[in-house]
């Protein structure tokens, strides 16, 4: 099925259908089957519970490229990795998905030159994606305001908990709107994942997807 009707289904333009034939993407997964409908409705926030390699970042990159609008002068959307790897890749990911959309994409992370980072950031951009301790920083300096964002995601949450961000994450959180869209994907759901959920989040849905095996 090389026409991506499947993708049509969930509600995404052509420009990014266009995008996802490029990659050669040709039925969503479980996770973004799953998740896009929900992003894109934008009525609840959602928890989804889905390990690495279920196709997650399409899942939450898509809507996001898809409700973003060009045009606006601050940072749109956060999206919080525990690491430097995940955080590069995400940024990747997004890139090949918005098309020929003029989004504007910075992955901001420890152990890249943090001038490079201030210096994307005062060009303007739309999503940032970056580790909590480095958004943190970027904030401290206010270089970094995410005062206006429709989005937040946390990906890999349980990760980012595990190695010590609680704090870091919350004190970011607290700074983004209460009517954002917010998103969390964690393999596990250890209490803390829901302590933040229902400090941060609107109404939610959790939604639990196996990994595909094959």
């Amino acid at each position: 099925m090389g026409d991506l009707e499947s993708f049509r289904k969930l509600g995404i333009t052509e420009t990014t259908i266009a995008a996802l034939q490029r990659k050669g993407f040709e039925e969503p997964s479980p996770i973004q089957a799953a998740v896009i409908p929900l992003l894109l409705a934008g009525e609840k926030d959602v928890i989804g519970q889905a390990q690495t390699g279920t196709g997650k970042t399409a899942a939450f990159g898509i809507p996001v490229i898809e409700t973003l609008k060009t045009s606006k002068k601050h940072v749109q959307a956060l999206i919080m990795t525990p690491t430097r790897e995940l955080t590069i890749q995400i940024a990747e990911e997004l890139n090949s998905l918005k098309g020929d959309r003029g989004l504007k994409i910075a992955p901001v992370y420890g152990g890249q030159s943090i001038e490079i980072q201030l210096s994307k950031l005062r060009t303007g951009v739309d999503i940032v994606v970056g580790t909590p301790g480095r958004l943190m920083d970027l904030m401290e300096r206010k270089a970094l305001d995410i005062s206006k964002v429709s989005f937040a995601i946390l990906d890999e949450a349980d990760e980012m908990l595990s190695m010590g961000f609680a704090e870091d994450i919350e004190n970011i959180l607290s700074v983004t709107p209460e009517d954002k869209k917010m998103l969390m994907f964690s393999a596990t759901m250890p209490s803390a994942i829901l302590n933040i959920a229902s400090r941060f989040m609107r109404e939610y849905e959790i939604v639990n997807v196996k990994r595909d095996t094959t």
